[in-house]
């Protein structure tokens, strides 16, 4: 029986890592939302480092590609999920701009 190339195996385990992420993400509640985003870029700052690994690690085109695109991919998720987490945060912090429009407005009446 011949080995299975590792190429093959990496695909499986990636088609895997999309399957079980789609449906781990598709089913938290909005709650939960921040927290998990926060975790989420932690664990694709780790896929990063591990991808740079694998890349440099590999002896063919194909792979030095894969490993390439999947740091790409990696990097834009991590910085994709700082902008949302930042822009989820900002939803719940006070409007201060009422306040300094309605001095405004005070002052013009006087």
């Amino acid at each position: 029986m011949d080995a299975v190339s590792p190429t093959i195996i990496n695909l499986i385990i990636f088609v895997l890592a999309i399957y079980v992420g789609y449906h781990v993400v598709w089913t938290v509640t909005p709650a939960l939302h921040t927290p998990l985003m926060a975790v989420t870029n932690a664990i694709s700052a780790i896929v990063i480092v591990g991808a740079m690994l694998a890349a440099a690690l590999t002896e063919t085109t194909l792979g030095r590609t894969m490993g390439v695109l999947a740091v790409a991919l990696a990097a834009v998720n991590v910085f994709g999920g700082f902008l949302v987490t930042r822009r989820m945060l900002e939803m719940f912090r006070k409007k201060e701009k009422k306040a300094a429009v309605v001095a405004v407005d005070a002052g013009a009446a006087k």
